[in-house]
């Protein structure tokens, strides 16, 4: 089974910068979607964005377009969410996720995704 880690979580002021990465070991993430998630308490778990298997589709939440970039590492064994001009409003513990094939319309809805990770903080704060 796909195990999932996350890193790069912390501490940054806002407009700061961040870059998360996920990675499974053991796998070539090249056939599956990976997506980025984030939770604050009381609140569902929202997408934020999402890079496709095989075709490399990006996706992302209204809320961080032109602020976040997901990409693919050449050996296709990391995916990384670089995070910048950070507000408050994206405090939350970031989760990623994947499931084996390509993504669509549907890339935010957490029933697609086979395969969580344990989640990274990430606190926008002055």
């Amino acid at each position: 089974q796909l195990q999932l880690v996350e890193s790069g979580g912390g501490l940054v002021q806002p407009g700061g910068s961040l870059r998360l990465s996920c990675a499974a070991a053991g796998f070539i993430l090249d056939y599956f979607t990976i997506g980025w998630f984030r939770q604050v308490p009381g609140i569902e778990r929202e997408g934020v964005s999402c890079i496709s298997g095989t075709d490399r589709r990006t996706y992302y939440a209204d809320s961080v377009k032109g602020r976040f970039t997901i990409s693919r590492d050449n050996a296709n064994t990391t995916v990384s969410l670089q995070m910048n001009r950070l507000k408050p409003e994206d405090t939350g513990v970031y989760y990623c996720a994947a499931f084996q094939g390509y993504s669509d319309a549907h890339w935010a809805d957490v029933g697609e995704y086979a395969s969580w990770g344990q989640g990274t903080q990430v606190t926008v704060s002055s």
